[in-house]
């Protein structure tokens, strides 16, 4: 038997978990000094229009080790960690940490594995339900390891915001790029840089052509990568996730659109009508 875990940077929902179950490690939120968890019972339409409130830098503190090592106890004997980007949060750190506390103190007893994703939202959404599917087609830990490590490693991560300023103020992207956007009227197109970092991909004027540009960047991907799973997270932005379901739907090599709203972790970082997608 096997468990996947992740943090609630993972954006999922109900039907999701029905078919691809994740036990989800909640970060905790900061609006100035009121504190929200990003678990199930956050109410994210609620927590988004409370950050539009304030003035002061929304926070997030990532969850403990100790937080990781209460979800290692059960039958499973294989238990796999997906994570935000190592280099967007201390996430990965504290779940290798939980990890070797456990091995220390319950030598041989269990398998654990922790993913860097590399990404987030969308990305981490992709990462676990593929999990899923290697070990239904029985893959032994080794191999899905080597194969998840070549999947991570290949997946894009791409996303557009309407407003960069939290990602800046908590330090994951620089000043300029802000800058491109509110002094020019520009919507940048940002993505992962295949190491875990964000980077700028594109420079495109108004929101409508962003949009069409990112299916068209998505529609050449994944026909290069013949890549048959798309995933799609909003920021209370279901017009656009859903303009950009049926733009990539039309591609014969797409198989599966996963789309829904982003949690809290996601909705702080993405922002104004924030979309990331994932393939």
């Amino acid at each position: 038997m096997y468990k996947i875990v992740a943090d609630s940077s993972t954006d999922v929902d109900q039907s999701f978990l029905k078919e691809f179950p994740v036990t989800l490690i909640p970060f905790k939120l900061y609006l100035d000094d009121k504190e929200y968890v990003d678990d199930e019972n956050l109410d994210v339409d609620g927590f988004v229009s409370d950050m539009k409130k304030i003035t002061a830098t929304p926070k997030s503190s990532c969850p403990a080790p100790n937080d990781f090592l209460e979800h290692f106890e059960g039958e499973e004997d294989e238990i796999y960690i997906v994570t935000i980007s190592s280099h967007l949060s201390g996430t990965y750190n504290s779940a290798i940490l939980a990890k070797n506390i456990y091995n220390s103190e319950n030598p041989n007893k269990k398998f654990i594995h922790v993913f860097d994703s590399l990404g987030a939202a969308a990305g981490e959404t992709l990462v676990a339900r593929q999990i899923h599917e290697l070990k239904k087609l029985g893959y032994t830990k080794e191999k899905l390891i080597e194969s998840m490590s070549v999947f991570i490693k290949e997946m894009k991560v791409i996303f557009i915001s309407e407003s960069l300023n939290n990602l800046i103020k908590n330090g994951r992207i620089s000043k300029w790029k802000g800058l491109i956007a509110s002094t020019l009227n520009i919507l940048p197109i940002m993505s992962s840089d295949g190491n875990g970092e964000i980077k700028l991909l594109e420079k495109v004027r108004n929101s409508n052509k962003a949009y069409l540009r990112l299916i068209e960047i998505m529609q050449t991907e994944l026909i290069k990568s013949g890549r048959k799973i798309v995933a799609i997270t909003h920021v209370g932005n279901p017009e656009r996730a859903e303009q950009i379901a049926a733009g990539v739907g039309t591609l014969k090599t797409v198989e599966e659109i996963i789309n829904v709203k982003c949690a809290g972790l996601s909705s702080l970082y993405a922002d104004s009508k924030g979309i990331i997608v994932a393939f």
